[in-house]
């Protein structure tokens, strides 16, 4: 009998061995798949992981941030921008470190991208029980607050003895390679099992080297999805983010110029077409275009090709044409079959070329061609005119955008999240780059902004990363734009202050509702009102450049002297709380209350119930 070779190790030590020896290939390269840990540490991992990433400092870098939730973003936003091919781990102490973790986890949980948490936990064996930031449950001793992490991980598993490893590990990297699947993965950490030692068998360290993994369409399927295209007259394709992941960009390319299809994107999708491919029509749904949403209206066919369809994108059901077919084709079954759609389950780059050799000869009505190529026409005139400086000394959101787009270079990139600046950027921003958009819109989480620009530099280092933020976003988690400095990571942030949120300010007014407690000039506060936060001199005091303008033009000479700069560069600049680009955009289910003492609520739930109608058809 083959004696097994072994080394002995603590359970924290052979964890971060383990990641260590897992590579992936990309382009034919062997890299590590994991990066780097993101580290605060506490009584919950500081002699444990803490002792572990010390020893391999030189090969797994360790990076400190000063706020969990943050360094979880900008973790989740490396993954992104890498297209989920690497990844890094995340750990934070036993008690508020690991909890200050789960919204990011939630993030990445709805976008689909992997992360690794190591929360510390509390003490396996309960000796000293409670310990210090324990959350103790009268009902149930194994609860602990890493529980909290389970509804917002793809896999959960708490290690309590130091041999669970040699199944909770591969299982872990499964799900965080596994293109359905894919998603944060949550290992809890009970702070003495770290530091205990077990003979671990040599073999789970060796190399082990990661590849995409593809699946064919089914047949029967993929020859439903082409009787089904072939049926269309007015064919739209909808450009999902999961072209992204897959790598299927030239594919989506070909299939769409050779049947001359018009194509909108969603949030995540946006890059997968250069801006001004003939057939991108631009953005789709509530925050879309024009040319798009109006296309959807009338289209017999929708094909929507790694997307999940969420309700910015259909118009919350009402804004499609409630007759058209819907073809879904996705890696996941789970997406493919939502909203009625005929699924094609498969990968991308494997299915669409499959897609097109079947349908040669097959073409859209002519007509619905030359309407789709006129509407995009018009519509890059109305980006043109919206992104124009007016010369005011308050300027739009839409004006601003336009200043940092034509500021951007080539493979330069733009991140954004939450507020009104996601529907103004989808709707407004050009780029070429595939990957020079960057939004997280699946959660729209607040305080992703500055954490995700610096993940998306540590992942494309020669890119200008450009982050767009609200003064609310800002003041939410502005911490990590120290840590930029620190680890010599270069962003330029442009701070859009309209004193309060101006976005939900907005929706509050469209609802029927007065101004209430979202602008500051709203909001309960002493007789000398709310401050007017220095988002200049705030940025320098956490080691930034840092200027305040006063319009456009300014702004202009100061992303000149931003992109000059090398080191994070904050400018700040007074919005129009009020000001949104009109065109474009359709209904989007906000509940309004069907009884109210005011006549606005009333007459707003009156619209209300009309879009309702036109989405119930479409259930």
């Amino acid at each position: 009998m083959q004696t097994i070779r072994t080394i002995r190790l603590t359970m924290a030590q052979a964890v971060i061995r383990f990641l260590t020896a897992q590579k992936v290939e990309i382009d034919g390269d062997i890299k590590p798949m994991f990066a780097g840990v993101w580290a605060i540490f506490g009584h919950g991992n500081v002699a444990g992981l803490g002792e572990a990433l010390y020893q391999v400092r030189d090969t797994l870098p360790t990076y400190r941030a000063h706020n969990e939730q943050g360094m979880a973003h900008a973790a989740i936003a490396y993954s992104k921008t890498l297209n989920r091919k690497q990844m890094m781990a995340c750990t934070a102490s036993a008690g508020p470190g690991s909890t200050n973790m789960i919204t990011a986890a939630a993030v990445a949980h709805v976008n689909r991208l992997p992360v690794l948490f190591l929360p510390g936990d509390t003490f396996a064996t309960r000796m000293p029980d409670p310990v210090l930031q324990q959350v103790e449950s009268f009902q149930d001793y194994t609860l602990t607050s890493n529980d909290c992490f389970k509804p917002v991980s793809r896999f959960f598993d708490r290690i309590t003895r130091p041999e669970q490893l040699l199944t909770s590990l591969p299982q872990a990297m499964r799900v965080l390679t596994d293109p359905v699947e894919c998603g944060p993965v949550t290992l809890a950490m009970p702070q003495d099992v770290q530091t205990m030692a077990y003979d671990y068998p040599e073999h789970l360290f060796n190399e082990k080297i990661h590849r995409l993994r593809r699946q064919a369409p089914d047949s029967n399927e993929l020859a439903d999805a082409i009787d089904l295209i072939r049926q269309a007259r007015k064919p739209l394709v909808v450009a999902g983010g999961g072209l992204h992941y897959s790598g299927a960009l030239s594919e989506l390319d070909d299939f769409v110029r050779r049947f001359n299809l018009p194509a909108g994107e969603t949030q995540a999708g946006k890059g997968a077409l250069p801006w001004d491919h003939p057939q991108n029509m631009g953005s789709i749904g509530v925050t879309g275009a024009t040319s798009t949403n109006t296309l959807a209206t009338e289209a017999d066919l929708i094909i929507a090709i790694g997307t999940r369809l969420g309700d910015f994108t259909s118009g919350s059901r009402a804004m499609i044409n409630p007759d058209a077919r819907l073809l879904c084709l996705n890696v996941t079954s789970f997406d493919a079959i939502k909203h009625k759609g005929q699924a094609l389950v498969g990968d991308a780059k494997l299915s669409l070329p499959l897609l097109t050799s079947s349908l040669d000869g097959w073409q859209p009505d002519g007509q619905w061609i030359e309407k789709a190529a006129q509407l995009r026409e018009q519509w890059i005139k109305t980006v043109d005119i919206a992104t124009t400086d007016r010369g005011s000394n308050l300027p739009t959101d839409a004006e601003v955008v336009g200043a940092v787009n034509r500021a951007a270079g080539e493979r330069d990139i733009v991140v954004c999240a939450a507020g009104g600046l996601p529907g103004e950027l989808q709707k407004l921003w050009r780029t070429r780059f595939d990957k020079g958009y960057h939004m997280e819109y699946g959660y729209s989480c607040m305080g992703y902004e500055l954490a995700g620009g610096l993940g998306t530099k540590m992942a494309m280092p020669d890119s200008e990363v450009f982050v767009m933020v609200g003064d609310g976003s800002y003041l939410m988690l502005n911490s990590e734009i120290a840590t930029s400095i620190m680890l010599g990571h270069k962003l330029i942030i442009v701070v859009l202050d309209n004193r309060g949120f101006g976005c939900i300010h907005r929706l509050q007014q469209f609802c029927g509702g007065p101004g209430f407690n979202n602008l500051l000039e709203d909001c309960l506060s002493a007789e000398d009102g709310a401050p007017r936060t220095d988002f200049a001199a705030h940025a320098a005091a956490l080691g930034a450049r840092s200027e305040q303008v006063t319009c456009v033009r300014e702004l202009e000479q100061a992303l000149a002297r931003a992109k000059a700069s090398d080191k994070t560069y904050v400018i700040a600049l007074n919005t129009d709380a009020l000001s949104t680009t009109e065109e474009g955009g359709s209904w989007w289910d906000v509940a309004i209350p069907e009884v109210s003492p005011r006549d606005e609520v009333a007459e707003a739930r009156r619209r209300y119930d009309t879009f309702k109608a036109r989405q119930f058809k479409n259930m």
